[in-house]
């Protein structure tokens, strides 16, 4: 993949229940610290909801939330693959775990890193940061 050039991606979980299709506009992802992302091993890709098109598994997917409820961390029921939800610091857009995106490989993108740990003094460098990408 070409960074700087906008792609169509289809991505999702393991057992293919549920599949989404991604326009990735920039190549950079976030990989945070928090407890969650931590067990989890997210790597962030947080785009703006038209660039998000959710092709099936509605019916598969079990939502977790906690803390102020925000983020919606949706994972499938069938198979437990997190491969995209809502996320707190950014509610009216999309976040797509780029481990669960076909045929990408992690080089592909620029990580940077994000204090979740200590996610409110570090929430707004991390708006900033999508801010000026977009």
């Amino acid at each position: 993949m070409a960074r700087g050039e906008p792609q169509m991606l289809e991505g999702g979980c393991h057992c293919g229940a549920v599949r989404y299709r991604v326009t990735v506009r920039s190549h950079e992802a976030v990989e945070c610290n928090c407890s969650v992302c931590a067990k989890k091993g997210y790597l962030h890709l947080i785009v703006p909801e038209a660039d998000f098109e959710l092709l099936r598994g509605a019916t598969a997917l079990t939502t977790y939330t906690f803390g102020t409820e925000t983020a919606q961390h949706h994972f499938c029921r069938h198979c437990g693959v997190h491969s995209y939800y809502r996320p707190r610091s950014h509610p009216d857009q999309i976040d797509v775990n780029i481990r669960c995106l076909d045929g990408v490989d992690l080089s592909d993108f620029q990580v940077s890193t994000f204090d979740g740990r200590n996610w409110e003094d570090s929430v707004e460098e991390l708006r900033a940061r999508q801010r000026a990408r977009h």
